[in-house]
């Protein structure tokens, strides 16, 4: 029988270009991916994988694989999903992951309400930015990520994962409470062109958002410092330093003397917050619990 891992390991390869990239994504040894790709090619008696220059490609017969193994991978969950129908009173262990804002404005408040729900559900949540969290999925690290849309994401279709939008998250911009736009009630984001900008170039969910937002408005933004945490972030735009674009759900400390200033336009700047699972894994009982708990927290964030 095809182990479908491997196959997912083939795919990801696929993706990288070379063993030791797809090792990387996949938290495993370049060694480790090498023996299993080797096994798998072993066990179905043809070549996967050639020579290109400094990397690999995979051959016609592993893009085949890669097809079947993508359906194999989603009956398998519609599989479990019924194996759950039929042990309702076993515990059930579930992974929830996500970028820090999601993770602490949604999944926490959602597995809180699980916990308290259903003393059964065994709940874990780890933090993961979006495209960790594709392949987390995949290697089942997570049974449940929330995540932003990305250009370097999987297709909607995606044959691997079922995607579904939880929330429109609106984006405010941030400035110091000396700042001269700081006393409006709401601002256009071009009025903050001439700025200086505090963006998080390590945190690429968070930093697409500022350039695609800004790139909109007409202008790209001239970034001046560069901060990963909000904590970190707002400091700098309370000490004058540029300002930034702050999700919604991200919290200011109410020792940073800054504003949070509305955006207008039609729409105005927002993210879009989308639930990911494994596809065919929303039957399964622990799955399906944790995506009707995320709704219910989105349906209650109050100005999103």
């Amino acid at each position: 029988m095809i182990d479908v891992r491997k196959v997912h390991l083939l795919r990801v390869l696929r993706e990288y270009g070379t063993v030791t990239a797809a090792a990387a994504a996949l938290r495993l040894t370049p060694s480790a991916v090498s023996q299993q790709i080797r096994a798998l090619a072993d066990e179905v008696g043809v070549e996967l994988l050639r020579r290109e220059g400094r990397g690999v490609a995979i051959t016609s017969a592993a893009e085949l694989l890669i097809e079947h193994g993508d359906r194999m991978a989603a009956e398998w969950e519609r599989v479990r999903a019924e194996l759950d129908a039929l042990a309702v009173d076993e515990p059930t262990a579930m992974v929830i992951g996500g970028f820090p804002s999601a993770l602490a404005g949604l999944a926490v408040p959602a597995a809180s309400r699980l916990r308290a729900s259903d003393p059964r559900l065994r709940i874990t949540l780890t933090e993961a930015e979006t495209g960790e969290c594709f392949d987390m999925l995949s290697t089942r690290q997570l049974d449940i990520a929330v995540i932003v849309p990305l250009p370097s994401n999987p297709a909607p279709d995606d044959p691997r994962y079922e995607q579904h939008p939880l929330l429109d998250d609106p984006l405010d911009l941030l400035v110091a409470a000396t700042h001269p736009l700081a006393t409006r009630p709401a601002v256009a984001l071009a009025d903050a062109a001439h700025d200086d900008w505090i963006a998080a170039p390590n945190s690429i969910d968070q930093h697409h958002l500022i350039l695609a937002a800004c790139a909109a408005a007409g202008f790209a933004p001239r970034i001046a410092h560069a901060a990963q945490e909000w904590n970190a972030i707002c400091a700098l735009v309370a000490g004058g330093y540029g300002v930034c674009l702050l999700p919604r759900l991200a919290p200011v400390a109410a020792d940073h003397a800054v504003v949070r200033l509305p955006l207008t336009g039609n729409p105005a700047p927002f993210r879009r917050l989308m639930t990911c699972v494994r596809r065919g894994s929303s039957g399964q009982r622990a799955v399906s619990l944790g995506l009707t708990a995320l709704r219910q927290v989105a349906s209650t964030v109050e100005g999103c």
